[in-house]
């Protein structure tokens, strides 16, 4: 097995002279400040995870050795938000200035799903429960094979060697966080508890999920574990994708049923990158499926002709032009951004200066738009509608950096928290599917995120790297919350390019979005206070909001990586309460 303390030790005492943590709630603790590692670093949501990950660079892993045991462990300890079971995007920046690759590891429709898969015979939407928790929701995995097409390309350890931190978590067990605990509780317990093979993991004999600082173990999850470091991705892609077929075709009441063939058949992609110049920086995401690259690269590129630092942070000048960016670029979003492999989107003309030129002339600093509509970029299709579907927010992030100046951003994710609530092997199998749009046809016209078999639904999920003007990577960066997650990204980015934060400071600050003409403002923040300022402004319905937030990022200081993570999930990483 390996042995965890080695690198993250030397990184933590290198980065700020602190004697090393010696009880698993101080790593806990110690692994949510800004620290500064000079041999690259690991930025996750669960210190296990970022455990692991240092672990592998240590032992001499490249950074995509260290993000594939990154996304392992998270498997293991916070199976509310990621897994083997769902999939994932990847951002890779060579560190010797060669190219830069993005890995779609997106799950995918069976191929006899229809566009009609989430509606009953009338034509009106099926119940939540019915297209959450059943197979309907459930899309092909993919984030074991994007592993293995990173590894295959950028790893420098033995495949095997990646598994082996989060097999020892699963089989020796990991104590109950209190974010854990709470995902099991309330709304999302019938959800975790849906199995009885996941209730005996994660509940007590009382039906009440198991406290928090008990050990959890994980035997099935294991034994599946095992058999992938020993077989490769393989195991479940082939010698058990007949098994993982039936028990998700079992679980689907109407539509297309998954069968074996959708699984061996399915394929990691390469896509373009989504870049665009911010002050002096290039900002690189992914493209499509992802909205995540596009909404991005517009929002800043809109507001570049603003002097956000002069405004700050304090200012609810800046919140009023950061809301108005935000819904252009999501008025955009809506209409365009689908699986390219099945409809035509317009990245090029979507992110083309001139076209962002013409939507950033949309947004005054006096008022808010009245009549905001889509634009119509270079190559945009002649007939398109609006979608609608269920924000996902089963999602985490993380950022890895090795000596050799490899940087990974990388988001990971099972949609709703735990997924679909099926549990096979050990793992939640994703609820993706619902990211699609019910209708795929809307007042005539064809709606580009509708559902297709074999289509990978839209994603929100946006893992960026951000570059300054000698193409080093400065920022590495994503986001988990849903739709929330560009904004995050936005918001962080505009942080440290206009505001001069560090990567910490630039996570913690407010969230503040635009859903249609409704703006949600985070509670208990201080954008609680300028509510007149933003009605006067135009902003009319204005209502708190206190979703699961979460972003992760490393930053290049002079002195090495600044590792930050979300300050809202800082106190819920401990294990006693």
């Amino acid at each position: 097995m390996i042995k965890r303390a080695t690198f993250s030790l030397l990184s933590l005492a290198l980065a700020t002279g602190c004697s090393a943590y010696s009880s698993q709630e101080t790593a806990a603790t110690a692994s949510t400040q800004t620290q500064a590692a000079r041999s690259g670093a690991v930025s996750s949501a669960d210190p296990r995870a970022t455990a692991a990950g240092e672990a592998i660079l240590a032992k001499g892993g490249s950074a995509t050795d260290a993000a594939i045991a990154v996304m392992l462990a998270l498997t293991v300890v916070e199976p509310q938000s990621s897994g083997i079971g769902g999939g994932g995007f990847l951002v890779r920046a060579d560190g010797n200035g060669g190219e830069l690759l993005t890995y779609d590891g997106r799950e995918t429709a069976p191929r006899a799903a229809t566009g009609t898969r989430f509606l009953d015979d009338d034509g009106e939407r099926l119940t939540r429960e019915t297209r959450v928790l059943s197979g309907l929701s459930v899309g092909v995995p993919g984030n074991l094979a994007l592993a293995a097409r990173a590894h295959a390309a950028h790893g420098k350890l033995p495949w095997a060697d990646l598994f082996q931190p989060a097999i020892k978590l699963a089989d020796e067990g990991f104590r109950m966080n209190v974010r854990l605990n709470e995902s099991l509780s309330g709304r999302n317990k019938g959800r975790a508890g849906l199995t009885r093979e996941a209730r005996a993991v994660f509940f007590g004999t009382d039906g009440e999920p198991l406290p928090v600082g008990s050990i959890v173990r994980n035997d099935d999850l294991a034994e599946a574990l095992t058999d992938i470091a020993e077989s490769g991705a393989e195991a479940l892609y082939d010698r058990n994708a007949e098994d993982l077929a039936e028990y998700i075709a079992e679980k689907t009441p109407r539509d297309g049923k998954m069968v074996t063939s959708d699984i061996t058949s399915y394929v990691a992609k390469l896509r373009d990158p989504v870049c665009a110049d911010y002050r002096e920086y290039k900002v690189c995401g992914m493209g499509p499926p992802s909205s995540g690259g596009v909404a991005v690269a517009q929002m800043l590129a809109q507001l570049e002709r603003f002097d956000l630092a002069a405004l700050g942070p304090e200012s609810a000048n800046f919140w009023h032009l950061f809301l108005e960016s935000q819904r252009v670029a999501y008025a955009d979003r809506e209409l365009y951004i689908g699986d390219s492999d099945f409809v035509s989107v317009p990245v090029a003309g979507l992110v083309d200066p001139d076209y962002l030129a013409s939507r950033s002339a949309l947004i005054s600093p006096a008022a808010a738009i009245t009549d905001l509509k889509a634009g119509t970029p270079p190559g945009a299709p002649l007939a398109r509608a609006d979608g609608d579907e269920p924000p996902e927010n089963g999602t985490t992030h993380f950022s890895v950096t090795d000596a050799d100046g490899n940087a990974i951003s990388y988001t990971s994710t099972v949609e709703g928290a735990f997924g679909s609530g099926l549990f096979f092997g050990g793992f939640y199998l994703n609820n993706e599917l619902t990211d699609f749009s019910s209708t795929p046809v809307r007042d005539g016209k064809p709606v580009a995120n509708a559902v297709e078999g074999g289509k990978r639904p839209r994603s929100s999920m946006a893992p960026t790297i951000v570059f300054d003007a000698t193409g080093e990577p400065v920022l590495v960066i994503g986001a988990a919350g849903g739709p929330t997650i560009p904004v995050q990204v936005a918001r962080s980015i505009i942080g440290v390019v206009d505001f001069g934060m560090s990567a910490q400071e630039a996570l913690g600050l407010p969230l503040i979005m635009a859903f249609g003409d409704t703006v949600v403002i985070e509670q208990g923040t201080q954008l609680e206070n300028m509510q007149d300022q933003f009605q006067a402004l135009g902003h009319a319905q204005i209502r708190p909001f206190g979703p699961p937030l979460k972003a992760n990022a490393l930053r290049r200081t002079e002195s090495g990586w600044e590792v930050a993570t979300d300050p809202r999930i800082a106190p819920k990483l401990v294990y006693t309460r």
